[in-house]
């Protein structure tokens, strides 16, 4: 695997976002997000991750999405579009230049 700097892979993500999410519509909405927030509270939800991964689910992103999302409020939505992807493209980045599962099947190869 190919070594890649954050702000490359940053950029990459960005174009990937852009490809994904083409207009401001595709883009979820503040009351989306607040909906993500209070799922995971749910029950069943903090039942299936104890079940999966031996601990309650940790509903901090998706409380920072919700108050990221309200930030932007009175933006323009062509530019809430564009802190949202860039926003999404960094927790992207970070994700897959961080350590993973996929790292053992890279040792083994």
């Amino acid at each position: 695997m190919a070594s890649v700097d954050l702000e490359t892979a940053i950029k990459q993500e960005e174009e990937y976002l852009r490809k994904v999410h083409p207009t401001v519509d595709d883009v979820p909405g503040c009351m989306t997000l607040f909906d993500e927030f209070l799922q995971c509270h749910i029950l069943g939800t903090q039942i299936k991750s104890l079940y999966r991964y031996g601990q309650m689910s940790e509903c901090g992103v998706k409380k920072e999405d919700f108050k990221f999302c309200m930030s932007l409020k009175f933006m323009h939505p062509e530019q809430k579009r564009d802190a949202w992807i860039r926003r999404r493209a960094e927790w992207w980045a970070h994700r897959r230049l961080g350590k993973s599962s996929e790292n053992v099947w890279d040792m083994r190869k």
